[in-house]
């Protein structure tokens, strides 16, 4: 029997993929039904539920589990859920579309019919309101809340029914596992304590030194990157591959780490988006999220360590992932290696304070990148995508 934590809800996984026995005849029905367009984000979603990585919802969330989840992170029912997955259409063409209606959901960019969907809510929303209590800001500069405004003016809830894994199965079958599989793997390894590490960029020594905290107190982590849709200057997911690889070969003990990835598209809702990361990880049988400095945040919206906070403001029993909260970690000319300001006194004349967004910088830039800041492995990996994007 699994000793892993159990699903969201404390019930089974709740995968909402058809068979695929019968996804083509199901497409092809699809065709003759009324079409709504799905942005990125909205697809991404549907990925996420074939994935049974948002057990224990049935679809896109109606009107009364929208206003709960923005106001106070609980849906009607009670269940904890702290950031709304919804779909939204014209005012047009939810006017045309009856309560109880069977429609099909297609991705606008692809064109690809994805999901299903049984209609049984229309409302208007309030986009304002949503921003605020999710983002904390209604600043248009922020990618979340721009991504928010920019939806149409009715939602649409209901139960759905997903017809396509999309790409990423086929594009990276070595890291796209759903719930099920991720958790298989979890058993046949005998670990019971899993840390997931969310990642958007390569690992440079400050990811790595907060890995190998969790793998110090748990049975190994689940790096866990995310494959959907980023913002602009953010590193492609082939090139964040081949660069985590890199440094899990040569500076992680074997058989600790599991490198996986997943479609979810970020929001970049910092605290907020923490609590979903946690969640998300707990349907896929992690017991724990490595949470460190200004997670899932942009910009100055949010403090280094509200992410951290957050989890302290739930109720008991509302999330059984619980947040592996580390400091700020970087490499201490005093102690000689990785440390953080829990575990070196060193001041800051004796810090090389290490961040993504500064390796970004000394890579555009074409500066020396010490060994202290990050892997020479890692960055071999990611002087060859700059070069070429150079070319």
């Amino acid at each position: 029997m699994s000793k892993l934590v159990v699903p969201h809800g404390g019930e089974k996984l709740k995968s909402l993929l058809v068979p695929e026995n019968e996804r083509a005849v199901e497409i092809e029905r699809a065709k003759g039904l009324k079409q709504v367009l799905m942005t990125s984000r909205e697809t991404s979603d549907v990925l996420m539920f074939a994935m049974a990585a948002y057990t224990p919802l049935d679809g896109f969330m109606g009107e009364a589990d929208w206003r709960g989840v923005c106001s106070d992170m609980k849906m009607s029912n009670g269940l904890f859920w702290p950031i709304p997955i919804t779909l939204s259409t014209t005012q047009e063409i939810a006017d045309n579309i009856t309560d109880g209606e069977e429609i099909a959901l297609v991705d606008a960019e692809s064109n690809e019919i994805m999901a299903l969907m049984h209609v049984s809510d229309k409302y208007s929303i309030d986009k304002e309101f949503e921003c605020q209590n999710v983002y904390t800001t209604t600043d248009r500069a922020h990618p979340g809340v721009v991504k928010v405004m920019e939806q149409k003016d009715v939602n649409l809830g209901g139960s759905v029914r997903v017809l396509s894994e999309g790409l990423y199965k086929e594009k990276f079958p070595n890291l796209h596992f759903n719930c099920a599989e991720s958790r298989a793997m979890f058993d046949s390894r005998g670990w019971s304590k899993v840390a997931a590490f969310q990642t958007r960029n390569p690992m440079h020594r400050s990811h790595e030194h907060l890995a190998k905290i969790a793998i110090e107190i748990t049975d190994g982590v689940f790096i866990h990157q995310v494959l959907g849709k980023l913002k602009a200057g953010d590193i492609p997911a082939e090139t964040r591959t081949s660069a985590i690889q890199a440094m899990i070969d040569n500076y992680f003990v074997e058989g600790t780490v599991i490198q996986g990835g997943y479609p979810i598209e970020m929001r970049y809702a910092g605290p907020r988006e923490a609590l979903l990361h946690a969640l998300v990880r707990q349907n896929f049988g992690c017991s724990h999220l490595i949470v460190g400095r200004d997670h899932a945040g942009v910009g100055d919206y949010y403090g280094p360590f509200d992410a951290h906070h957050i989890f302290d403001t739930l109720w008991e029993g509302a999330l059984k992932t619980e947040a592996l909260k580390i400091d700020i970690a970087f490499y201490s000319y005093l102690c000689g290696g990785m440390a953080t300001g829990r575990t070196c006194p060193s001041d800051e004349s004796q810090r090389l304070n290490i961040s993504g967004t500064r390796l970004r910088e000394m890579l555009v830039n074409g500066e020396e990148i010490p060994a202290e800041f990050s892997r020479p492995e890692v960055v071999k990996v990611l002087r060859e995508f700059y070069a070429n994007q150079g070319s």
